[in-house]
């Protein structure tokens, strides 16, 4: 590395701070051929991508390897520390050893350092089979991971060195399939999704003491992703159905109320697999597969997915979509800047995010940003 490159990149990251930092998981292990996931045996690295999401237009700050990041489970699988200062990246699936053409079960958890220059892999926790949806606490002292490999969800100490599993929990059954998790804004109760079972379970919280509140929330078919509005008064779920060509739905979760229950639910389109709240809490992104994942000649393919702009206002209100927009492929989740004005969905089969600008009734598409694999999962800091 030259002297000049890497004072130019001290620069860039002595501002990151500053930034509004977005990451981006890069899985290089699938890809989506004729609509069907094909292994690639001698893929490049899987990574991930720091993006600055307050600069005009955004921008790429990094690109690094990792070991391995995943496009199973919600795109959700990546999740940064309220003071910026650290990447958590699930790896659900690696490899087989004994057979390149395969993929079975991981179960770690990858450490980023965001605030060295580049960011760096500093280390990795064990975790339970499958490891995918991942949230920080707002306070910053544990991470709660949804293991769908054998229905548990794993807690990691962070306020410690090292990093290490101090409980894990089990949801259900070993087929219950959690899938994504959020704390509500207090850091008291989490929301965990099962799309084994059907079900979002409640956590109750106290300092890194975690335990099921024997609350199981009925919502959608195969909830899947799950997003908290930062004022904590709703949750929206993603149920993405079994992908038969039906239309599928979102669910209202009313956190206003003890105990906490589905208020609305609305239907979206073919397999919502992203889901993400506005920073005010008003508005909803969801990403709709809309057939892209298919073969062409399957009756229900669409060349492209859609992002969807939802206004939910309070918990008994029903949504009401206020804009739309094509994106690319086998897309996966959305991201707002902090200000709310920008969006960007994460596309896996053109390996880049395209952005757009969000002025409360419309979408408009401003870029694109390449990337070095596939779009998988997402997550800006200050969001679980």
């Amino acid at each position: 590395m030259t002297h000049r490159f890497a004072a130019t990149l001290a620069l860039v990251f002595a501002g990151a701070a500053s930034a509004q930092t977005a990451v981006i998981a890069l899985e290089n292990k699938l890809v989506l051929d004729k609509g069907v996931t094909q292994v690639v045996a001698n893929p490049r690295p899987d990574g991930l991508a720091v993006l600055d999401l307050g600069a005009s237009p955004p921008r790429l700050l990094a690109q690094i390897e990792l070991p391995s990041a995943t496009v199973l489970g919600p795109p959700t699988t990546v999740a940064i520390t309220p003071d910026g200062a650290t990447a958590l990246v699930s790896s659900g699936q690696m490899h087989d050893p004994a057979d390149k053409s395969k993929l079975v079960n991981h179960d770690i958890v990858s450490l980023v350092n965001l605030r060295s220059s580049p960011p760096s892999l500093v280390g990795s926790v064990k975790v339970g089979k499958q490891p995918t949806g991942i949230a920080v606490s707002p306070s910053g002292a544990i991470a709660l991971v949804a293991n769908r490999g054998d229905g548990t969800v794993s807690v990691l100490k962070l306020n410690a060195a090292p990093v290490a599993e101090i409980a894990r929990i089990a949801l259900g059954k070993a087929d219950s399939g959690p899938s994504g998790v959020v704390f509500t804004p207090d850091g008291k109760n989490a929301l965990v999704t099962r799309d084994g079972d059907h079900f979002v379970s409640v956590l109750k919280i106290d300092g890194d003491k975690v335990e099921e509140a024997k609350r199981d929330i009925s919502v959608g078919w195969r909830p899947y992703g799950i997003s908290m509005a930062p004022h904590g008064r709703w949750a929206a779920v993603a149920n993405i159905g079994r992908g038969g060509g039906d239309a599928d739905t979102v669910s209202i979760i009313d956190l206003s109320k003890q105990p906490f229950r589905t208020a609305e639910t609305v239907t979206v389109g073919q397999t919502p697999e992203g889901i993400m709240a506005s920073p005010d809490g008003q508005h909803l992104a969801v990403v709709v597969m809309n057939g892209s994942n298919k073969a062409q000649a399957n009756p229900f393919y669409v060349g492209h997915g859609l992002l969807q702009i939802w206004r939910v206002g309070d918990a008994a209100q029903r949504p009401v979509k206020v804009a739309e927009a094509a994106i690319g492929q086998w897309s996966q989740g959305a991201l707002f800047s902090r200000d709310g004005k920008t969006v960007l969905a994460m596309n896996m089969v053109e390996n880049d995010v395209q952005l757009f600008s969000f002025d409360g009734s419309s979408l408009k598409e401003t870029g694109r940003i390449k990337l070095n694999g596939g779009a998988a999962a997402g997550r800006t800091a200050g969001v679980n």
